[in-house]
């Protein structure tokens, strides 16, 4: 299967909304308001300050994407994989292709992301990646 990586565009939003909403489901069992999140996707692609979407696509269909924050550090804020098509790598290389432009850009001093403690799975991954959770506990008040 020839996965490809890029910039989302509008045409997306869809898919990265349906991700978003999954994502609270199965990571965190929270229901997201529908119209809320699809007002904070199509935010991000009005105005690239709010933030700039990457999408991995598989079979001419998006199959993962994040949410990621431009700035001095840029956080994953949500990453979802269509369940199918989970175990092949697509996090992995999706991470690699984002890293690899905050590498060429000396603005970006690194990446970061917050995980569920009981999301193990997703640790696993992210330590394979190199990432690690020794520096910072994420704390939140969320509304």
């Amino acid at each position: 299967m020839a996965i490809s990586y890029r910039d989302a565009t509008p045409h997306d939003a869809a898919a990265i909304i349906d991700f978003q909403l999954a994502m609270a489901r199965e990571t965190e069992d929270v229901s997201l308001d529908r119209p809320i999140c699809t007002r904070g996707v199509q935010a991000v692609f009005d105005d690239r300050s709010h933030g700039r979407y990457f999408v991995a696509e598989a079979d001419g269909r998006v199959a993962a994407s994040s949410d990621w924050r431009n700035g001095v550090v840029w956080w994953i804020q949500s990453v979802y994989v269509r369940p199918e098509m989970r175990g092949q790598r697509i996090y992995a290389g999706l991470y690699d292709h984002v890293k690899s432009i905050a590498a060429s850009d000396p603005r970006v001093r690194g990446i970061r992301l917050y995980v569920d403690r009981r999301n193990t799975a997703a640790q696993e991954v992210y330590r394979r990646m190199g990432m690690n959770g020794e520096h910072y506990l994420v704390f939140e008040w969320m509304k």
